[in-house]
């Protein structure tokens, strides 16, 4: 936790406090180097201060750099006292917020709040590669347009089939809450749901040995699953649980992400949706907290996670070709 006193504890109050810049400057330098201000790029301390555009400047290697050098921030020309409530608007707002929402807030154009908001989802991506045991629910979903909401002619060309067909798939694990702790959630974005996509996802993230609950899904109940765990199924076209058995933790994860995606969002592009996904889990994991604490652990992860608008548009990719 930062050293600097009275920090806020709502959004209005965050406000309030960051709005100025070097109260704002003092918070993330004490967050991002607890031990005293280092120079990113040779390590060495105690570099000179320029108050005046608020860097620092190497005494060693006279490299002159920023507390927003190597983070989510770098290169933007939004100050801290706007980035910092834009940090715990979303990590804060259950069903996210717009970037029209946000820009209205902030005084910034739609497209500024778009990439803004983009860079504080790839802070919230997270980093545990710990796997899962105990009880452990696995399901999917499927996100994309629903055909009643959709114009007749866009429906023509754009559905094809009934279900899933057309809409990307989501594949989920919830680790069952335990010993006071609070259940857990990964999600991952998939390409298909095959039988060695869904058995690969889940041997990667689930110990051997663990309670897995799954529905009656074909993919689930063949292969090395019932092998390696203590498979159980429930048929939903007859019941909903039985006793232990059952995904509706994970069937609420599922709402809380459509809630925000369709309620807020209202239309993701697919190849985006990975970062949405991230920043809901993110907000599910750390449900229990308050808001100053999501905000703060957000923030402690902004570091070597850069994000340039040619990445975040997919311009570095290359064409996509049929060609074998």
């Amino acid at each position: 936790m930062p050293k600097t006193k009275h920090l806020p504890n709502s959004l209005y109050e965050a406000i309030h406090y960051f709005a100025d810049k070097d109260v704002a400057l003092t918070f993330l330098v004490s967050l991002r180097w607890p031990n005293g201000v280092t120079c990113p790029a040779c390590d060495a301390r105690n570099p000179g201060f320029l108050k005046t555009r608020r860097i620092w400047k190497c005494r060693d290697c006279g490299r002159q750099f920023s507390v927003k050098l190597g983070t989510i921030f770098e290169d933007s020309p939004i100050g801290l006292d706007k980035w910092l409530p834009a940090v715990w608007s979303l990590v804060n707002s259950k069903n996210g917020i717009s970037s029209y929402e946000l820009g209205r807030a902030l005084g910034v154009t739609q497209a500024t709040a778009w990439f803004m908001n983009h860079r504080i989802r790839r802070a919230m991506q997270s980093r545990s590669f710990a796997k899962m045991k105990g009880s452990v629910e696995a399901d999917e979903t499927f996100i994309g347009g629903a055909a009643k909401f959709m114009h007749k002619s866009k429906r023509r060309r754009v559905i094809r089939g009934t279900g899933g067909m057309d809409k990307t798939p989501v594949l989920g694990l919830l680790e069952r809450g335990r010993d006071g702790k609070p259940s857990r959630v990964r999600a991952t974005v998939a390409k298909n749901l095959n039988q060695r996509g869904i058995r690969g996802h889940v041997l990667a993230r689930v110990e051997k040995g663990a309670h897995l609950y799954t529905d009656t899904t074909q993919q689930y109940g063949k292969g090395k699953l019932p092998k390696v765990y203590q498979h159980e199924m429930i048929n939903h076209a007859k019941e909903y649980v039985r006793g232990q058995v059952h995904t509706n933790s994970l069937e609420n994860f599922w709402s809380l992400l459509k809630r925000a995606i369709k309620g807020t969002y209202v239309s993701v592009d697919p190849f985006h949706l990975a970062s949405y996904v991230d920043e809901q889990v993110r907000r599910f994991n750390e449900r229990k907290s308050n808001d100053r604490a999501r905000f703060v652990s957000v923030l402690a992860d902004i570091v070597g996670r850069r994000l340039t608008y040619r990445d975040l548009i997919g311009a570095n990719l290359s064409p996509a070709t049929t060609q074998g």
